[in-house]
């Protein structure tokens, strides 16, 4: 029974370990990197620019090798300000993202933790205090009434509570002024303030992170393209409510944002902060104890902007995955890439250290020579075939040729002169000589009559054209009726010139 127990106990330590935060803060540099990272990430400052870190890390690393610390057993990382930051971001101190175009570096939830635990750990403060069992024994009590199912025992304690109320109104009423609390007491409960709070930014990056893990996996699926996208997007879903209901970061998270989606609550736990630092006990706590007590507030904020932009970040990219989403063209590209890195081992495992590759400038061409363009034939259309001499006479000689030209113009409008002021264009076109009947000359009619003006009926008109070849066409159109447009200037019939 003995050995089944430190087994056990054994087991959870071992689990224990494996916590990235403990595996961090057992890093053989965890001390300069937390001294680092405290510096340069501040509550004002949650992101920092990638170039300004690379400056500002290479500073501290540089100060601290000028008064000799690179000699102790946790000593100073080797290299620039720049490989010391990708150093953090291969081990997970440190998550590169874009925002605003720019890139910049954030603090992971296993360096948060990781800032928490040291500062509780070197802080000196941390010790048992009245604050903090009463705030343990405060949560037990709502536990407990929480949990409580009989309505009479909720009545009783509630009615408690309404005479401890009453009794203290009537103590202030007696007296007029509440009795002081001591300035060590109040400091213990500020101090036990800051406790609680330290832990909020860790919550808020793990459920950031956990939402970004759930982006990669839901965008791996995916492309995969095992399952269909329908049932990968519901378990995204679901995922995502468990993330917010069933973990203790969820539930952190969602009371947050009740807070902060309240303005006035906001506003008002600011003004509270900022009375708090004006009292007589604040002169006990150090500048960094104000500082943190002070930011609480905009610490809060910070987290819940940090969660909900990685919540529209992981749907603009999954929506965006979704809408371009093509199973055989994402086969063809690992296809390409597996084949590519096949050849490159075969070559690596053959070449020699002084071979070269000659690099490839651009993509062949295929080389196609006529594509089909209808789908009727079963073949490939074929060329037209060449032009044959013949001989003799030609197929137009001795035939009038300007027969199959354009309109008449001259003819017609001559023609239309002597047809009076008013004329239907079917009788017009009827009467005209056979040589000025084709179907290109109702056509130049048309125009004609459409320039010196004409005016449509309702009826339908019909006029039979002879070609030049000897046949005949009819048309139809609505019936037309056009005058000729006579020069303003011209004397009318029976005046004097």
């Amino acid at each position: 029974m003995g050995h089944s127990r430190a087994e056990a106990a054994y087991q959870r330590a071992i689990g224990a370990f494996k916590n990235p935060t403990l595996d961090l803060l057992h890093g053989r540099y965890a001390p300069f990197v937390i001294a680092a990272l405290s510096l340069v990430f501040t509550a004002d400052r949650p992101t920092v620019a990638v170039s300004d870190a690379h400056v500002e890390v290479g500073e501290i690393v540089d100060e601290l090798r000028a008064v000799d610390h690179d000699g102790q057993e946790r000593g100073l990382p080797a290299g620039s300000g720049r490989e010391i930051c990708r150093y953090w971001v291969r081990v997970g101190w440190l998550v590169p993202q874009i925002v605003d175009d720019a890139e910049v570096y954030r603090l992971s939830a296993q360096a948060v933790g990781a800032l928490e635990i040291a500062g509780r750990a070197g802080g000196g403060r941390s010790r048992v205090s009245r604050s903090r069992v009463r705030t343990l024994l405060e949560t037990i009590e709502q536990l407990a009434q929480d949990a409580e199912p009989d309505p009479a025992e909720r009545r009783a304690r509630l009615l408690a509570d309404r005479a401890a109320i009453d009794a203290e109104l009537a103590r202030l009423d007696e007296h007029g002024a509440p009795e002081p609390v001591d300035d060590e007491l109040l400091l213990e409960e500020a101090e036990n303030v800051l406790h609680l709070a330290r832990e909020l930014p860790a919550d808020f990056s793990r459920v950031a992170e956990s939402i970004n893990a759930m982006q990669r996996d839901v965008v791996a699926d995916l492309r995969r393209d095992v399952r269909p996208a329908g049932e990968v997007l519901r378990e995204y879903l679901q995922r995502g409510q468990h993330v917010m209901q069933a973990t203790p970061e969820g539930r952190a998270f969602a009371g947050a944002l009740r807070l902060i989606g309240d303005p006035e609550r906001i506003d008002h736990l600011t003004d509270q902060l900022r009375t708090l630092l004006a009292q007589p006990f604040s002169r006990l706590m150090d500048a960094e104890q104000r500082s943190d007590l002070d930011a609480i507030a905009k610490r809060v904020e910070q987290g819940v902007q940090e969660v909900l932009t990685a919540q529209r970040r992981a749907s603009h990219v999954i929506t965006a995955q979704v809408r371009t989403h093509d199973p055989a063209r994402d086969r063809e590209v690992d296809e390409l890439l597996r084949s590519v890195m096949s050849g490159l081992q075969n070559w690596t495992r053959d070449s020699k250290a002084g071979d070269r590759v000659d690099p490839l400038r651009g993509f062949p061409v295929a080389n196609v020579g006529h594509l089909r363009q209808t789908l009727s034939g079963i073949r490939p259309p074929a060329a037209p075939a060449p032009l044959r001499e013949t001989e003799g006479e030609a197929e137009f000689e001795d035939v009038d040729t300007r027969a199959w030209g354009g309109p008449r113009y001259t003819e017609l409008e001559a023609y239309v002169a002597g047809l009076g002021e008013r004329f239907d264009l079917a009788d017009a076109f009827a009467g005209a000589p056979d040589a000025d009947r084709r179907p290109v000359d109702l056509l130049g009619l048309l125009e004609i009559a459409h320039r010196t003006g004409m005016s449509e009926g309702d009826e339908v008109s019909v006029v039979e054209a002879l070609r030049p070849d000897g046949t005949s066409r009819r048309f139809a159109f609505g019936s037309v009726t056009a005058g000729i447009r006579r020069d303003p200037d011209a004397p009318e019939e029976g005046e004097d010139d």
